[in-house]
């Protein structure tokens, strides 16, 4: 057998840390594997100083699709409600109806695009404001609408150049105009959406906004007045791109987080999510040890390996594998090999103090260092939005609280 056929020396458990992780009473022992932190008083106050910003006369609209981007929907909506916002926006009605569920009476929007019979009968129901598109569905929900002897309040999207949802811009007076003469409708506003907003003096941003400028005056001197309008998200929103409008959508910045680098000092945001676990397993290992699936990647010399129980069956991109770290008491400790499902593992060998049972901390903060969705997008090739809304359900969502 050749040297590079050598099996790999074996793996010694170190004594010093074979001990049991501790037990944890609080939270019913939520803490014992791995889980996220929601902090509701950063949504409050991040949902505060949006408030302040956009001016009193303009209204917040909290987005808490996706379960609230991963922060929970009725956590964060409830959050974003304490602190100013006067308006929720989903993505499906089952999403507005766990709201309503939950007690919530604020104004829902849902975002998409509804098209079956037994959704419009949901926002009936549960009297959420659907969004029209095009003259199909102002006609489909002003059948239901009326078959019920109910109405139903909508808002008018308009295409200005995302090329998704929405009617093409130039159509907004004549979509509103048949809106108003279809019995049961009731028309709540007329917005659209950036495609760009987050890159700096991008020319499809000032495009869609003179769009948008454009249909609404032909509404407004169509209808004598014009409708409650929105266009900004959240770059929009911190770039300064709402001046002129009724309402504002926030998502991201919402949950403590600018969309660009651009953006990041135009508020003191305060991310709401941490990710954590614990150290399940330390070993030491001699010099050419092999890690992970494959053995992509070989201990370089006499190391101290960190099992910790999260993977990417958890939400942590196995494509991040040996580019990540992850901080514990304000230090960095590397990941090495692959990512597993359920487990990833640390070179720990300059962190003696690292122990079974420890925590790590693999997004937010700790000490004075903070690893932000950014940074892990950056690594993956993805964007912040995604980051937040991958980690799985079976990551309990907990409320800060002192290490056990």
């Amino acid at each position: 057998m050749g040297k590079s056929e050598q099996p790999d020396p074996p793996l010694r458990v170190d004594d010093r840390e074979a001990i049991p992780a501790p037990d944890c009473p609080r939270n019913e022992g939520q803490r014992i594997r791995a889980w996220v932190e929601i902090d509701a008083a950063a949504i409050a106050a991040n949902a505060r100083r949006l408030r302040q910003l956009i001016g009193a006369s303009t209204r917040l609209m909290a987005v808490v699709k996706a379960d609230g981007y991963g922060h929970g929907a009725v956590t964060a909506a409830q959050a974003a409600l304490a602190g100013g916002a006067e308006e929720l926006g989903v993505a499906t009605t089952g999403e507005g109806i766990t709201l309503r569920q939950a007690g919530l009476h604020q104004p829902i929007l849902v975002l998409s695009s509804l098209n079956h019979p037994h959704e419009v009968r949901r926002c009936l129901q549960w009297q959420l404001m659907p969004t029209i598109s095009d003259i199909p569905q102002a006609q489909l929900f002003h059948q239901l609408a009326t078959g019920s002897g109910q109405s139903i309040p909508v808002h008018l999207k308009l295409d200005t150049g995302m090329g998704r949802l929405g009617a093409p811009w130039q159509m907004g007076r004549t979509l509103v105009e048949t809106i108003r003469q279809l019995p049961g409708l009731e028309l709540q506003g007329v917005y659209s959406h950036l495609a760009a907003a987050d890159e700096p003096d991008h020319n499809l941003t000032r495009q869609q906004k003179q769009r948008f400028d454009t249909a609404l005056q032909a509404i407004t001197q169509a209808e004598g007045q014009r409708p409650c309008s929105h266009l900004a998200n959240s770059a929009a929103t911190l770039g300064g791109l709402d001046i002129g409008y009724d309402m504002v959508r926030t998502g991201l910045a919402l949950y403590g987080h600018a969309p660009a680098p651009h953006l990041e000092h135009t508020l003191p945001l305060q991310p709401a999510m941490t990710v954590q676990a614990r150290v399940t397993l330390l070993r030491s290992v001699p010099a050419g040890t092999g890690v992970s699936y494959n053995h992509r990647y070989r201990t370089v010399r006499p190391s101290r390996l960190a099992v910790v129980g999260i993977g990417y069956g958890d939400g942590v991109p196995r494509r991040m594998s040996g580019r990540m770290s992850v901080l514990h008491q304000g230090q960095r400790l590397p990941q090495v090999g692959e990512i597993t499902m359920d487990q990833l593992i640390l070179d720990a060998t300059d962190c003696p103090a690292l122990a079974r049972g420890d925590v790590v901390t693999l997004l937010g903060g700790d000490g004075n260092t903070v690893i932000s969705p950014m940074e892990w997008s950056r690594m993956c090739d993805s964007i912040p939005w995604e980051v937040l809304c991958g980690f799985k359900s079976r990551l309990p969502r907990l409320s800060p609280a002192e290490d056990c």
